[in-house]
């Protein structure tokens, strides 16, 4: 059976499970009595077998209803993932019980054809007691079978199955005590082997329902993955952006909850912010297909490719928990040099902020011996917002001359929304460039990187610049 989403909140979850659970040890109760009655009246050993299985299944539809009531029970220090796996316990005892019934049918059946002679009255009390329990027990098995699909309890589902069985097992028994019946009138005496014979089909259904249960039970309580789950939420997660590559899934059932353990491999170059936001949205689309799933996932960097020194040294800082950013390397001679910016703590003193910067210059040349040289330029780490006044100097005069310096550089098309703000001792700069929109991010660098130089230039107190560069509209 496949794991089918649920929206119920667990309160009606509980109410419709139990109530299910309870009409069907009522129902067995009545069949019991009603098959038992008639098979000692009628001597039939098909009823009797019919009310053997019956009794059985008063037992099983106890068994249910116990394990359902306590599968519900909220999650603990003793049992963390829940108390599903009652469910599954449950219906491998219902498995035993039927293969138990099966062995007696059988028994009793080789013993009539074989070794003792039973008359069977073939009355229409029997026919009748069983066309009751065919109908009670139709109506009982779709009622279990639309509740455990609905919730993906196993334990329903062997109730379930238990009446289906019945339905066949009753309409093989009617067809027995049918031929016994035309063996009185007509006086055919090898037709009176009917009733054990129907005995053994009656077996035989049962064994192999019960084998088909056993299995899926076995497979459940030994933390087999439910049949195409694990390909339906791969299939859903290697879509997902930002998710590199699915390295491991393992899905597994406790009752009627599916528990999800996923690994990703994502950039190495993402913020812990961005992961999580990718687990979120994985997180999401699993429930998305399993509402009630219990979903980890958890991440892992993707090893930079050889050729990419850059994201290599990237990798060897965000691994030793250093903020970089401003990376790049240069060839002089055969001899690879590294330039980056360090954010550190800005309340550290100079002493112990070079010792994070050798000690990041140590990890680069360690982990890559073709790096020469490092060089590291300290920037205090921004944890708070500053506040900002306007300019030292007159603001109009100040935002007149950055734009007349913008429209002056080369591949500047405008400029607008110039502002300068006083942030403590410094000014910071900010404005929006438009560039043609074909240019290559490379030389839209170029540009801004110039803009930024020659601004500096003109107010040596301008500590950063802010340039948003935005494509021209040719709309």
């Amino acid at each position: 059976m496949s794991i089918s989403p649920v929206a119920n909140t667990p309160s009606e979850f509980s109410r419709e499970k139990r109530a299910v659970a309870l009409t069907s040890v009522a129902a067995a109760v009545l069949l019991t009595t009603l098959k038992l009655t008639v098979g000692l009246w009628t001597g039939s050993l098909g009823i009797l077998s019919e009310a053997m299985h019956s009794s059985l299944d008063l037992v099983a539809a106890a068994i249910t209803f116990v394990s359902v009531v306590v599968s519900d029970k909220p999650a603990d220090l003793q049992h963390p993932f829940g108390h599903g796996k009652v469910e599954h316990l449950s219906a491998f005892t219902e498995t035993g019980l039927l293969i138990a019934t099966c062995l007696w049918i059988v028994y009793e059946a080789v013993r009539r054809l074989f070794f003792h002679e039973v008359h069977v009255e073939p009355s229409l009390w029997a026919f009748g007691v069983m066309f009751i329990s065919i109908t009670i027990d139709t109506f009982r098995s779709r009622a279990l079978f639309r509740v455990a699909r609905k919730y993906n309890s196993q334990a329903l589902e062997a109730d379930a199955l238990h009446f289906s069985t019945d339905v066949y097992s009753s309409t093989v028994v009617i067809l027995g005590l049918i031929l016994v019946y035309i063996s009185d009138q007509r006086k055919i005496h090898w037709l009176r082997v009917a009733d054990p014979a129907a005995a053994l089909a009656v077996a035989g259904i049962i064994v192999y329902i019960s084998l088909r249960l056993g299995k899926r039970t076995v497979d459940a309580l030994v933390d087999a993955a439910p049949t195409g789950t694990s390909t339906l939420i791969a299939d859903t997660v290697s879509r997902v952006a930002g998710v590199l590559s699915l390295d491991r899934i393992r899905t597994r059932e406790s009752g009627s909850r599916l528990f999800v353990d996923l690994r990703l491999t994502l950039a190495s170059n993402i913020s812990l912010e961005h992961a999580k936001s990718v687990a979120d949205v994985v997180e999401a689309e699993v429930h998305r297909l399993f509402p009630m799933a219990d979903v980890v996932i958890n991440t892992t960097p993707q090893e930079p490719s050889s050729g990419d020194l850059v994201a290599k040294i990237r990798a060897v800082a965000h691994r030793r928990n250093f903020l970089v950013h401003e990376v790049s390397a240069y060839e002089v001679n055969g001899r690879v040099n590294v330039h980056l910016d360090l954010e550190v703590d800005p309340q550290l003193r100079l002493a112990e902020a070079h010792d994070r910067s050798t000690q990041l210059e140590s990890e680069i040349k360690a982990n890559l011996p073709e790096v020469n040289e490092v060089n590291v330029h300290l920037e205090p780490l921004v944890a708070a917002v500053e506040t900002g006044n306007e300019a030292w100097m007159d603001n109009s005069a100040m935002e007149h001359k950055l734009e007349e310096i913008a429209r002056e550089t080369a591949g500047v098309l405008n400029c607008h929304s110039v502002e300068a703000h006083q942030v403590g001792g410094n000014v910071v700069v900010r404005l929006h460039c438009t560039l043609e929109p074909d240019l290559p991010i490379a030389k839209v660098h170029d540009i801004t990187e110039t803009l930024e130089f020659k601004f500096r230039q003109a107010f040596p107190q301008i500590s950063k610049v802010t340039i948003h560069a935005e494509p021209l509209d040719k709309a």
